[in-house]
């Protein structure tokens, strides 16, 4: 299984971007997406280091708020999880 990432356009040089997903910036090479305009501001769907995808802003959002939701989900499981270790010791 493949996981991609949508990340927001901060700076363009040349075929290289530099995008923001959450507080943490990656280079994404824009040379998969040199048919299609991109501009800063805008999403990308990025994977191994290429941007595969352009993104439209409510489609972008709605993924980060779906990662987010499992983020928080799988530190509620850790939680409870060492709560019932602890119990077994």
């Amino acid at each position: 299984m493949c996981l991609s990432i949508p990340a927001r356009i901060d700076k363009i040089e040349e075929l290289t971007a530099v995008c923001t997903v959450g507080t943490t910036s990656y280079q994404a090479s824009l040379e998969l997406l040199k048919d299609e305009q991109v501009e800063v501001g805008d999403y990308v769907l990025i994977h191994t280091g290429f941007a595969i995808q352009k993104l439209d802003a409510a489609e972008a959002e709605a993924s980060l708020k779906t990662f987010e939701e499992f983020k928080a989900l799988n530190n509620r499981m850790d939680t409870e999880e060492q709560k019932t270790d602890t119990r077994l010791i």
